[in-house]
């Protein structure tokens, strides 16, 4: 059932089609994009003949053949910027990269060139660049391949940043992206790639602009994106059980922010807790606080909460991973401290 709110954001309708998964329907927004335009390929380490890293990519070889499913070397800042010259001579390239850790490999690219290039050519030549990688902990893969960066590059100006936190985003995202004339990152956290959803609908692609309205809520603002999306969502089914009505905004586009939809739940429930899988110093999540701060402080009730990674190189063991990231308990202690109840 769509809710609705005079002067703010709907939720978005949940669909009465089939259900697939996160991984399926990025790999379905896939297929259909390179089946309705030539140009459109996928290039990355193992996305070929092992069918990508988190099998996003499996049975696309066979399908559109090695010169539009292309393998490629373990140098992220060779395919990288392989896919930038593409792009500016006339492509529409899909760059995958495994994890986000090893996107630090092709960061000269990425903030040097796929950011700059409008700029420093006048305006003369756009980088209609996708770059996908997968993000995010959860996994024991320890503290070199857990990271939560995507803050980091919602930083650069020339970037449009995105973190789809449902199937449908998933599926729905790359095709406005690929149609974007600036590069655009997709981050995909690993630990949402089995996780059921409605199946996109491809006539309703997503927006690259706006934040969504998850669930309703009158007593505090949970904001969050990306994989804490469904966390927050079960910490505010339990808030609801003790009398707390808890309102979920899923930020999904990371930058440029959707400052205007996280003001109008601020104005609505006056309390307001951001859950970030980053870390706390220098996070998206004091991107948003600050934001919140300029322009909606007589708005607050209480001052903003955090609940963020644990400032530590992620541990393998699983019960200190746990321990390290945001969780259901501590998004309702945080939520609960807001609104007085503990």
């Amino acid at each position: 059932m769509t809710v609705t709110t005079p002067d703010r954001p709907q939720v978005a309708p949940e669909s009465a089609t089939a259900t697939t998964t996160y991984r399926e329907a990025v790999r379905e927004a896939i297929r259909a994009a390179m089946r309705a335009d030539d140009r459109v390929f996928l290039m990355g380490e193992d996305v070929g003949r092992y069918g990508g890293c988190y099998a996003v990519s499996m049975g696309l070889l066979e399908e559109f053949g090695e010169e539009r499913i292309r393998d490629t070397p373990l140098s992220e800042s060779a395919f990288v910027g392989a896919g930038i010259g593409a792009a500016m001579a006339g492509m529409r390239p899909i760059v995958e990269i495994m994890t986000v850790n090893f996107s630090l490999l092709a960061l000269d690219q990425i903030l040097n060139t796929a950011a700059t290039v409008l700029h420093m050519s006048g305006g003369l030549f756009n980088v209609p660049l996708v770059i996908r990688m997968a993000t995010g902990g959860g996994r024991q893969l320890a503290a070199q391949h857990s990271h939560s960066l995507e803050g980091w590059y919602a930083h650069i100006p020339g970037l449009k940043v995105v973190a789809p936190g449902t199937v449908e985003d998933a599926g729905g995202m790359l095709a406005p992206a690929l149609t974007d004339p600036d590069p655009v990152l997709i981050f995909e956290n690993a630990l949402l790639y089995n996780r059921e959803g409605p199946a996109p609908d491809p006539e309703r692609p997503v927006d690259l602009v706006h934040a969504a309205v998850r669930r309703p809520g009158r007593d505090v603002s949970l904001i969050t994106y990306g994989g804490s999306l469904h966390k927050t969502l079960e910490a505010a089914e339990a808030l609801e059980q003790s009398g707390i009505s808890a309102e979920v905004i899923d930020l999904r586009v990371l930058r440029p922010l959707d400052t205007e939809t996280v003001l109008a739940s601020v104005a609505h429930t006056h309390r307001v807790v951001l859950i970030d899988e980053g870390w706390k110093t220098g996070s998206l999540a004091a991107e948003v606080i600050a934001r919140i701060g300029e322009r909606a402080f007589y708005d607050l009730d209480v001052p903003p909460a955090r609940v963020c990674s644990a400032e530590v190189p992620l541990p393998y063991a699983k019960h200190l991973e746990e321990a390290a990231l945001p969780s259901v308990e501590r998004i309702v202690a945080a939520a609960r401290k807001v609104v007085g109840g503990g």
